[in-house]
């Protein structure tokens, strides 16, 4: 075998090892996010590998690729942990996207192209439906292109926000959303509220979208407080 058909293999083969990796992380984000594997289990590299019957090389890249997103962390002595998701760090982490998201929302209003504000009209009124359809219950289940804010934060065409909210926060903010009580959820209100940062977007109106973004970040935050308070109380 001659050197260069050799070496095409070996790109071949990393290759369909890296895709193993990124198919692997995709599965494993999913079940974090989710609750399939528990918040603050210790995660087992033979065993999931057995699991999954893959091997472990694809199975660490994919883990460090979510330690990464901050699903997982070391602690020292004890190893590797899905995230706890503390009310108290959740405030910090809302804090911060209030910002972040208010930049977005301002950026987007400038930047925004119609047929993204088409597309943003569109997403809403099937929001709308599906509302009523599941009476809210997975209203926040919402990713990707489903997902309002995602799709706000990719139209302010700045790749370091994209980065830190659509990679770095993301997910972790998913998981607080699937796994958080439906007491702390607010659909309808969440509903209105995208429509009338939509509406600031489509005017232009760049000083009015961050406010509202961060005005309905700040209720979110809010609701985590609370649950913090009545947490102490009882």
């Amino acid at each position: 075998m001659n050197e260069e058909l050799t070496s095409r293999i070996k790109i071949r083969l990393a290759e369909r090892e890296s895709t193993k990796s990124e198919n692997l992380t995709e599965l494993l984000i999913e079940a974090i996010v989710t609750g399939a594997i528990h918040s603050g289990s210790k995660i087992s590299e033979p065993d999931l590998a057995k699991r999954l019957n893959v091997s472990r090389g694809p199975l660490r890249e994919a883990l460090m690729r979510i330690e990464g997103l901050g699903l997982i962390e070391r602690i020292p002595h004890v190893g590797a942990r899905v995230v706890k998701l503390s009310a108290e760090k959740l405030v910090e982490v809302y804090s911060v996207r209030e910002a972040l998201e208010g930049m977005a929302a301002r950026l987007a209003a400038r930047h925004i192209s119609e047929s993204e504000i088409f597309g943003l009209e569109t997403l809403l009124a099937k929001h709308s439906k599906h509302i009523d359809e599941v009476e809210g219950s997975s209203y926040f289940h919402q990713q990707g292109d489903f997902d309002f804010h995602y799709r706000v934060i990719l139209a302010s065409r700045n790749s370091k926000l994209i980065s830190l909210l659509c990679d770095e926060l993301y997910h972790l903010l998913r998981m607080y959303r699937y796994q958080s009580p439906r007491s702390q959820s607010r659909p309808h209100e969440a509903l209105s509220e995208h429509k009338l940062i939509l509406k600031a977007i489509e005017n232009r109106d760049e000083e009015l979208a961050e406010l509202l973004m961060r005005r309905h970040i700040s209720g979110s935050r809010k609701l985590i407080e609370q649950q913090i308070i009545v947490t102490q109380n009882d």
